[in-house]
C-alpha cells in the first residue's frame, strides 16, 4: 500500500513491540515519547512522563512495591524471553531494565525522540500530521494507566484529611503514624493497603463496594497463571468452573477474609493477584470495610453504619482513557468505546491504528507484540483487512460476546488473552491470502 513512514506515539511496552515489528518490515519508524526513559508505566523514576500519552498525569504510577502480577512466563515477548535466572514476578525496576534491553536490541532506541509530548494528529488528503510532520500512518500506544479516575460523583459529606490517588503512591513513608484507608478491590489497593499496614497507625481499612477474586501469585506450587494457559482449549465458562473450584479449595472464598464476594465469576470481573493481602486481612492488619456512605470531617461512615476516624484516603479507583492529541472525530464521545477492528485497526481508516488499547485477562506484552506485528504487516502490504462491512460485523460479534462475559465494564476494550494471542497469527495467515488475492485480481 505504500505507507511508509509511521509514527508511533509513546516508548512504553505497546510502543515498542509496535515500533520493533515496523523495523523488522523495513518501514521508516519515529516513536514519539514525552518522557527522558523507555518503559512507559513500568519508568518509575522518569519525571518526565514515559508513557507519551499528553494526559495531565505526569509521571509512572509505578510504587516502590510494583511487581508483575503475572508470571515472567506469561508476560516475556516471544522475541525477547526474560532471564531464566529471574524471579517469577520480577519488580517493575527488572522490566523497565528489560523493555530498555529490548529497544536496545532491535533499534528502537535510535528510532526515539525523547521529550516529545504529541499535542495534536490530524488528517489531510496526503496522510497525517503529528504536530505539523508528515506520516503516512500512525500507531497510538500511549497506554492508559496515566490519567486519574476519581470518584465520580463524589461522596457526600467533606473529608479534612490528606486525599491522594493510587497514581502519586510511591511507598509505606508517607503513612507512618497514620490512620488510613484504601478504596478499591484491584492490584494497586491491595499492594498500597499491604505497604501501608507496615508504617500505618493500626489496621489499614479496606473499602469496596463490590468484591472482587482474590488469586494468590501460585496455586499448588507453581504460578497462578499457568493454570490459565492450560486450561485455554476449554470454552470460558468451563474453564471459569474448573478455576474457581480450584482458587475455593486453594484459598476460600472473599467473604471467607470479610470482603465483599464476586458479584461475577472468575474470568468475567478481572481478578486482584495478591499472596500478601490474605496474610494481613486474617493478621488483622489489614481490616475490610463496605463501601462508604460519606465523609465527615476525619471520619468516615460506611454503608453498614460503622465510622472510622482517618487521616488519610487513598482512592485507588482506576484510570481514565485519554487520547488528547485525536479530536472526536477519530475517537467518539468516549475513548472506551472506540471500535477497533481486531483492537488495532481504526474502522474509518487503518492506517490509524493502536496498539494496547485494550484490557487482558492476562499479561499486556504477548497481547501488543502480536497487534504490532498485525500492524507491520498491513503497512508493509503483506496482511489485507476484510471488506469494511465484515470489519464492522467482526467488531459487533466481538462486543456482543464481551457484552455477554463482562457486562457494561468496558466491554469494547475487553479481550480473552490467551483466545486473542492464538488467533492473532490465524488472522495475520488469513490476511496474507487476502493480499495475495488482491494482487492476482
Amino acid at each position: 500500500m505504500g505507507s511508509t513512514r509511521v509514527a508511533v506515539i509513546g516508548a512504553g511496552a505497546a510502543g515498542l513491540a509496535a515500533a520493533k515489528a515496523l523495523l523488522d518490515q523495513g518501514l521508516h519508524v519515529t516513536v514519539l515519547e514525552r518522557g527522558t526513559r523507555v518503559g512507559g508505566l513500568w519508568a518509575g523514576d522518569d519525571d518526565g512522563g514515559g508513557g507519551g500519552d499528553g494526559a495531565d498525569g505526569a509521571g509512572s504510577p509505578a510504587y516502590d512495591s510494583l511487581h508483575l502480577n503475572t508470571s515472567k512466563g506469561r508476560t516475556q515477548f516471544a522475541d525477547f524471553p526474560m532471564p531464566a535466572a529471574w524471579p517469577d514476578y520480577p519488580s517493575a525496576a527488572r522490566v523497565a531494565d528489560y523493555l530498555a534491553h529490548y529497544a536496545d536490541r532491535f533499534g528502537v532506541t535510535e528510532r526515539i525522540r525523547f521529550g516529545t509530548r504529541v499535542e495534536t494528529v490530524t488528517r489531510d488528503a496526503d496522510g497525517w500530521l503529528v504536530d505539523g510532520e508528515r506520516h503516512d500512518a500512525v500507531v497510538v500506544a500511549n497506554g492508559h494507566n496515566r490519567d486519574p479516575k476519581w470518584p465520580s460523583p463524589g461522596y457526600p459529606g467533606d473529608f479534612a484529611g490528606t486525599q491522594l490517588h493510587a497514581h502519586d503512591h510511591r511507598s509505606a513513608a508517607a503513612y507512618a503514624g497514620r490512620r488510613v484507608l484504601v478504596v478499591g478491590m484491584g492490584n494497586s489497593a491491595m499492594d498500597i493497603a499491604v505497604d501501608a499496614s507496615y508504617t500505618a497507625d493500626g489496621p489499614v481499612l479496606l473499602s469496596a463496594r463490590h468484591g472482587t477474586h482474590i488469586v494468590p501469585k501460585y496455586l499448588f506450587g507453581r504460578p497462578a497463571d499457568a493454570t490459565g494457559g492450560a486450561l485455554a482449549v476449554l470454552p470460558w465458562r468451563i474453564r471459569q468452573a474448573v478455576a474457581q473450584r480450584m482458587l475455593k479449595l486453594a484459598v476460600g472464598t472473599p467473604g471467607r477474609y470479610g470482603l465483599p464476594e464476586p458479584a461475577g465469576g472468575l474470568f468475567q470481573n478481572h481478578p486482584t493477584i495478591s499472596d500478601t493481602v490474605l496474610h494481613c486481612l486474617t493478621h488483622g492488619e489489614i481490616e475490610a470495610r463496605p463501601g462508604i456512605e460519606r465523609l465527615d470531617g476525619t471520619r468516615v461512615r460506611f454503608t453498614d453504619g460503622r465510622t472510622d476516624q482517618v487521616d488519610v484516603i487513598v482512592w485507588a479507583t482506576g484510570y481514565r482513557v485519554t487520547l488528547p492529541f485525536l479530536d472526536e472525530r477519530w475517537t467518539g464521545p468516549d475513548p472506551e468505546e472506540l471500535p477497533l477492528y481486531q483492537r488495532v485497526f481504526h474502522l474509518d481508516d487503518p492506517t490509524l491504528s493502536f496498539v494496547g488499547l485494550m484490557q487482558s485477562t492476562g499479561a499486556a506484552l504477548p497481547v501488543v507484540e502480536a497487534q504490532g506485528r498485525l500492524v507491520a504487516a498491513h503497512l508493509a502490504g503483506r496482511y489485507a483487512l476484510p471488506d469494511a462491512e465484515r470489519q464492522r460485523a467482526h467488531v459487533r460479534r466481538a462486543h456482543a460476546a464481551a457484552v455477554r462475559r463482562w457486562g457494561d465494564k468496558r466491554p469494547m476494550m475487553r479481550i480473552d488473552f490467551d483466545r486473542y494471542v492464538a488467533a492473532i497469527p490465524r488472522e495475520l495467515k488469513a490476511g496474507a491470502r487476502r493480499a495475495q488475492k488482491e494482487k492476482t485480481t
